[in-house]
């Protein structure tokens, strides 16, 4: 179960990449982007790991969450028929 201030972050963030959605898709696509919304402040990587240690190197005791620019899913588990 997530809790009420991991939601909060999520829907906070996903308002942050909603109004940069365009102009991230067109120079970002394919990366990660961490957002951490009290803040703000965003940071790309080519990985998951490194947005989320770039945000949580500026700000350790907050919560980021992570999105994968231009996709509907972060991450994928499973298996994908060829």
């Amino acid at each position: 179960m997530i809790s009420e201030e991991t939601r909060s972050v999520m829907e906070r963030a996903k308002t942050v990449y909603e109004a940069h959605k365009s102009d991230w898709e067109d120079a970002h696509l394919g990366e990660f982007v961490s957002i951490e919304p009290e803040s703000g402040e965003w940071f790309f990587a080519e990985s998951f790991d490194a947005a989320v240690r770039a945000a949580r190197s500026k700000f350790p005791e907050r919560i980021s969450h992570t999105i994968k620019v231009g996709y509907g899913a972060t991450l994928f588990i499973g298996h994908m028929e060829s």
